[in-house]
């Protein structure tokens, strides 16, 4: 069977159910999910805060390191 022949047998399933059935498939239930999804933004907060207290910091810029020097062997 060709692919678009199943797809014109079989209604087109919408994004949010098919997110729902891997869920539920995988055994993470929507409460989980929400919990996980918390937990995530938390930490992206918490990163991109710490980001922001490193750049208000008035420290001089590291002195520029030694660099590599062009040699000509003979």
């Amino acid at each position: 069977m060709t692919r678009q022949k199943r797809r014109a047998e079989r209604p087109p399933m919408k994004a949010c159910c098919f997110v729902s059935e891997m869920l539920e498939e995988a055994g993470i239930d929507r409460a989980r999910a929400r919990r996980i999804r918390r937990q995530v933004l938390e930490g992206v907060i918490l990163m991109c805060q710490w980001q922001l207290q490193r750049m208000d910091r008035d420290e001089p810029p590291p002195a520029p390191a030694a660099r590599a020097r062009k040699v000509e062997v003979k």
